[in-house]
């Protein structure tokens, strides 16, 4: 086998491996010297208090979002700085709730969450297909973050096969309708919960201008679906008030048509001792019973009309009840459905992989083993405000704000220089490859 052959079937060897261990690298656990709160790392503070004579808890305005300094501290207020240290969350929520009960002087201390948002990036640089900035997550591994940047970088040779390009191409497809559909339980998972905002977990590998158009979307979503559950609630209490100063108006009606019945029954009285005496005339009582009949009419009807208005206000309350219960039911609906999308894409996506594995895996085996070569690995780490630099393997666990350098070795240059091009496909392949 002369030397492009032997070149090409190690590149499609390599790929093998860097894309099975890289949909391997979820169930890497946490190293044990990954630390927790590494300088750079953003958390979320949530400082809730149990109220006795409301029996509920009531959240406390001091919390929201902090960044660890270089320096490993973050300034809390109230309480002012607090140094991380070998803090982990645990241990770093009760310090503050410590600190805050001593400072304010209260009797019991009050209850502090924290939340992990994002730790510092890792920084893939030198000879990969996609250097850049990548997000870090506990147990990263170099390989993982090779496989994150596109792999090493090589050409490929113009007889790649036409099925493993369309593979490629339909997992590219699966991601995307992966990302569509996770941002889409993202909003809705908001919307039951009744969060003011959207909060998005975008995949390590996903295509960020995609991503971004994807939650932009969702977010015009959200805000538009909570701006109509808005309108129709105010306008079911509106409706109430209305009903209310309806009633308001018909009782005052009511005290007024009681008012005239009394006058009335007292002028009747009066015209009825008159008449018996022969003093008045009975037309007189006549026409002063017919117009108590008609204050008396008046009063009922006034009495039905509260009735009714007080019927309506038990409706509009339903309704806005209802407005809430239904709402509820239809975003928990919609979000069994989209889950139920989402493992159907996770199963195409995973069957997918496996045909593409299988088919590099049959590549991969009927190469011969010459003239291979690996890349090295340096990580560059920054600790205690000093950087240093040491060889790595592939399987060296990452931490926060490492740079990983990639430096290809000159025999693998030579090997892979051997290999005829083939500018449509090498596009194609390096394309393949950074959807991996």
């Amino acid at each position: 086998m002369n030397v492009s052959a032997r070149a090409y079937h190690t590149f499609l060897r390599n790929l093998l491996f860097v894309t099975a261990l890289a949909l391997l690298g979820g169930a890497t656990t946490v190293a044990a010297g990954t630390p927790e709160l590494a300088p750079q790392t953003k958390i979320r503070l949530t400082i809730v208090q149990w109220m006795p004579t409301k029996g509920e808890y009531r959240q406390w305005a001091l919390g929201g979002e902090f960044v660890v300094s270089d320096t490993g501290a973050i300034s809390v207020p109230v309480i002012g700085t607090v140094v991380v240290g070998n803090f982990d969350k645990t241990r770093l929520a009760a310090e503050i709730a410590k600190r805050l009960q001593a400072k304010i002087g209260l009797v019991e201390a009050p209850e502090a969450t924290i939340e992990i948002v994002e730790y510092p990036p890792v920084y893939v640089v030198g000879n990969v297909a996609k250097p850049g900035e990548y997000r870090f997550r506990p147990g990263l591994t170099v390989l993982q973050a090779l496989a994150m940047s596109g792999g090493e970088f090589r050409r490929t040779s113009s007889n790649a096969s036409g099925d493993e390009i369309a593979l490629i191409g339909e997992l590219r497809v699966i991601d995307a309708a992966l990302l569509r559909s996770n941002a889409k339980i993202a909003r809705l998972q908001a919307e039951i919960s009744g969060a003011k905002e959207v909060r998005f977990a975008r995949p390590l590998n996903a295509d960020s201008m995609l991503a971004a158009a994807v939650e932009n979307q969702e977010r015009i979503i959200f805000a538009t679906r909570a701006n109509v559950l808005a309108r129709q609630s105010k306008s079911f209490s509106e409706l109430r008030e209305l009903l209310d100063q309806e009633i308001r108006v018909l009782e005052e009606k009511v005290d007024g048509a009681e008012a005239s019945i009394k006058a009335a029954e007292r002028e009747l009285k009066a015209v009825r001792k008159l008449v018996e005496g022969g003093l008045a005339v009975a037309s007189r009582q006549s026409d002063l019973e017919r117009e108590l009949a008609g204050y008396r009419a008046n009063r009922l009807d006034y009495l039905t009309a509260i009735m009714r208005a007080r019927q309506s206000i038990s409706e509009a309350t339903r309704n806005l009840e209802g407005l809430s219960d239904h709402r509820q039911a239809e975003i928990a609906t919609a979000i069994q459905s989209e889950q139920a999308s989402l493992e159907q894409l996770k199963l195409k996506r995973a069957t997918t992989e496996k045909l593409l594995f299988d088919k590099l895996s049959a590549d991969g085996n009927s190469a011969q083993h010459g003239n291979d070569a690996s890349g090295t690995f340096i990580i560059a780490r920054r600790k205690d405000g000093k950087t240093t630099e040491f060889p790595a393997s592939e399987m060296t666990t990452l931490m926060p704000g490492d740079v990983i350098r990639v430096v290809r070795s000159v025999r693998q240059d030579l090997a892979v220089s051997q290999v005829p091009q083939s500018p449509s496909l090498s596009a194609d392949s390096q394309s393949g490859r950074a959807s991996q």
